[in-house]
């Protein structure tokens, strides 16, 4: 559905036409009386404005409701300093961004518990893992919609359903996993000693060189959460672009295959093509959108709505303002921002998993 509207034709009745076309009674199992049926989002970190309204969340929870399952809303704890690295600060920030059960009708639940422990190990025997650690409280749901803001992201070039699934249904222990051999330099000669990447390190892995007075990141203790490539008020640090982004890409294909094992048949994804950000809504701000608002995408197939809507983000003209560079339709805008980020890796890769198609019809509500 695109975002045009009329008096007859509001978006909260086309949008509600989308959900119909999904046939949300499908990933509701009948075997017993309303299955619970995880709501996979992200609630916004405090300070970022462009997660997905609150408002759309509520008329997704009723129809979950109409279609006899027990919704609940879910998201799991971050590896990095923030207000959603442990439950407590989570939900707080959860309810400050207008996810409260007055809003919702849905009940809040942090999948991977207090502290990112709660998790489930699920053997996958893939290239990468063998493994793989996932929240419990997501891999207990009978039933999971996922909703994805679509937006730019350092790492990956673009965060849909897929990352949305392979990173943001991993614990913390998978989290990690999955970062782990991406470690940021710092430019030496430009660092000021500031401190403040210091200050957002969760892992203690960065530290003040005595001598030179200059940040040092430790390799061993660096998770590669990237959080200091953004706060760094000078630019000076940066990821080294190596063979890690391809294999952090497969990584977390491989975690998103972990959670859709047994939830093939039982999974439908919405990604919000909105107020499209340079980067990821972790982060306590969200800069000039690349595009204009395009609208909101369905589908049962994750491949399949993350390569729709990569193409349709690409196709569209870049907004006069924003950070990009070529501002023409069909220039890539994901590479234009992350020019290192090879990012159809994870479309390829995920393909061949077996989690969808990166073909796909586009059909208009």
């Amino acid at each position: 559905m695109d975002l045009r509207a009329s008096a007859k034709e509001p978006n909260f009745k086309k949008f509600q036409e989308l959900l119909k076309a999904l046939e949300l009674k499908s990933i509701v199992q009948r075997k017993k009386k309303r299955p619970l049926i995880g709501v996979k989002l992200h609630f916004g970190e405090k300070g970022n404005t462009s997660f997905i309204r609150p408002i759309y969340v509520r008329q997704v929870v009723d129809a979950l409701w109409d279609a006899g399952g027990r919704p609940f809303l879910t998201d799991a704890n971050t590896v990095y300093v923030g207000t959603r690295s442990e439950s407590v600060s989570h939900l707080t920030t959860a309810i400050e961004n207008g996810f409260a059960f007055a809003v919702v009708k849905a009940p809040l639940i942090i999948a991977d518990g207090l502290t990112g422990k709660a998790e489930v190990e699920v053997e996958i025997n893939k290239e990468q893992f063998k493994t793989v650690f996932l929240a419990e409280a997501i891999m207990e749901a009978e039933g999971l919609m996922v909703l994805s803001h679509f937006k730019c992201h350092e790492l990956s070039g673009f965060g849909g359903a897929l990352k949305n699934l392979g990173m943001g249904c991993a614990s913390r222990r998978g989290k990690l996993a999955q970062h782990s051999n991406i470690a940021p330099q710092v430019t030496a000669k430009k660092c000021t000693g500031c401190g403040e990447c210091i200050a957002h390190c969760a892992q203690e892995a960065i530290h003040i060189n005595p001598e030179t007075e200059k940040a040092v990141i430790d390799p061993a203790k660096c998770v590669g959460c990237a959080e200091c490539i953004l706060v760094c008020p000078y630019a000076n640090i940066q990821i080294q672009w190596n063979e890690s982004i391809p294999v952090f890409l497969k990584k977390m294909m491989e975690y998103a295959y972990g959670v859709m094992k047994d939830k093939k048949g039982r999974a439908v994804f919405l990604n919000f093509i909105t107020q499209v950000s340079p980067a990821c809504d972790c982060y306590g701000h969200n800069d000039f959108p690349i595009v204009g608002d395009i609208g909101i995408l369905a589908s049962k197939d994750p491949v399949a709505i993350d390569q729709a809507s990569a193409d349709m983000v690409n196709q569209a003209p870049g907004l006069s303002g924003s950070c990009l560079k070529d501002f023409s339709p069909g220039a890539d805008k994901f590479k234009d921002i992350y020019p290192q980020v090879d990012w159809p890796i994870q479309m390829e890769y995920a393909e061949q998993l077996g989690l969808g198609l990166r073909e796909y019809e586009l059909v208009k509500i």
